[in-house]
């Protein structure tokens, strides 16, 4: 498995719920690569609970929303926002359980829309939930003006 780095963390006024290093009151996700696959692991708290020790089903839609957005970052070479979203909730993601895992892959693009698959597994490694994600690509020069793409290349 290959690390990611965050090249968006030191950029100014960048306060990312999902993937921050410096949001206190956010996810703040890492990920890594491992062949076809984005992959991260992830320590869920009780601030972010539904029912007692069970993780809330926002946040794991927010998990999974997220690591779909790295594949398109290091997969794509571009950035895009989601377009749709469809999660399957299986089974509660006990907090108790401990660390979740969760695996993004890209299953299809079609012109300027991309779909990714996700699972999240919980400390056991069961499968709780699973996202189909789609992302609508930007064109590369747009990711760069818009949204400060800074290529694939800085994710390494």
């Amino acid at each position: 498995m290959v690390r990611l780095r965050n090249p968006y963390a030191e950029f100014p006024g960048y306060n990312c719920f999902g993937c921050s290093p410096s949001n206190a009151a956010g996810l703040r996700m890492e990920f890594y690569e491992e062949g076809e696959e984005v992959v991260s692991t992830w320590s869920p708290e009780p601030d972010f609970q539904g029912f007692h020790d069970v993780l809330h089903g926002g946040i794991q839609a927010t998990l999974m929303d997220e690591i779909a957005s790295w594949v398109v970052f290091v997969k794509l070479d571009t950035a895009g926002v989601t377009y749709r979203l469809n999660t399957r909730f299986r089974v509660p993601v006990r907090i108790s359980r401990g660390v979740v895992t969760l695996r993004a892959r890209l299953v299809e693009r079609k012109r300027n829309i991309a779909t990714m698959e996700v699972v999240l597994l919980d400390g056991e490694g069961k499968k709780c939930s699973e996202s189909t994600v789609d992302y609508f690509l930007l064109p590369r020069d747009r990711a760069v003006k818009e949204f400060h793409y800074p290529g694939r290349k800085a994710f390494y």
